[in-house]
């Protein structure tokens, strides 16, 4: 039997209509994150989907030291409790330092470990405890190097010091070779298995890491038209949520624009996307 969580922030899993995680991929200024959580409120306002704004303050983990990397994290998380206070949703945002655990968990209901990260013994018990005392969900990414059942432990870990935590795992394609990505649907039920619903990160599932012909390798592509088949098919492989990034224009985005979609496409595709966990889940 699928799992569920029942958590107001973030009703997920089995029982549920799909959960809805999408936003910008790192916030640039007030105004654009906005005008992008305002239109994906409406749409899964009008869809009965749970919705969450999710940004980024801070991108770490950038190919080249002259990335845009966001605000960083006072600025950021001031940003983040202004969209949360004008718009009414709940915030999803990455940490990175076990330091930065509290202050996130402070302002976000839905706290995410990085994919890079989620191995980090560290962070991971730092991330545990400040989200269970906040009242919040664990969102982990699932590493690009590792299999399905390998979360187990990422799982353990934040429950030994953090036993009642909400957890939500998120699959996000694993390394192929060199500079691609591939997505194993049948991780997401073996994940699942494990007792945590499960979301699919479609928008990170495209990079192409190293690979921008634009920059000569110095940042990270992608290929845009590939998320909706990356959401289509987890949807229909029993993901219990999507977690995806839009922009007002997608070429100008400051960070992997390559792999975001327009704001403008959202409707359709989240509609798409509801129906078709409807059916699967009937």
């Amino acid at each position: 039997m699928r799992p569920t969580l029942h958590h107001p922030a973030l009703p997920i899993g089995r029982g549920h209509p799909l959960a809805v995680i999408a936003g910008l991929n790192v916030l640039e200024d007030l105004d654009l994150a906005l005008t992008i959580g305002r239109e994906l409120k409406a749409v899964c306002a009008d869809l009965g989907l749970a919705y969450v704004f999710k940004a980024s303050f801070d991108k770490a983990n950038r190919s080249s030291i002259t990335s845009y990397r966001g605000p960083g994290l006072e600025d950021g998380l001031a940003m983040l409790a202004q969209v949360k206070a004008e718009l009414d949703v709940p915030i999803c945002t990455d940490l990175h330092t076990v330091a930065q655990a509290e202050p996130v968990a402070a302002v976000a209901d839905i706290v995410q470990l990085p994919a890079f990260l989620c191995r980090q013994t560290d962070l991971v018990v730092a991330a545990a405890r400040a989200t269970q005392a906040a009242g919040g969900v664990l969102h982990v990414k699932k590493a690009q190097f590792l299999a399905p059942l390998d979360v187990h432990n990422i799982i353990t870990k934040a429950r030994e010091v953090a036993p009642d935590l909400s957890i939500v795992m998120c699959e996000r394609g694993t390394s192929f070779g060199y500079n691609n990505l591939v997505v194993d649907m049948l991780g997401i039920h073996q994940m699942q298995g494990l007792g945590v619903p499960v979301t699919i990160d479609a928008t990170h599932a495209v990079q192409l890491p190293g690979a921008d012909p634009r920059t000569q390798g110095a940042s990270t592509g992608g290929r845009r038209e590939g998320v909706p088949v990356i959401a289509r098919a987890a949807v229909a492989a029993g993901a219990d949520g999507v977690f995806l990034e839009f922009h007002t224009d997608p070429d100008a985005a400051l960070c992997d624009a390559p792999s975001c979609l327009p704001i403008s496409g959202a409707r359709a595709l989240l509609t798409q996307l509801s129906e078709l966990h409807a059916v699967v889940n009937r």
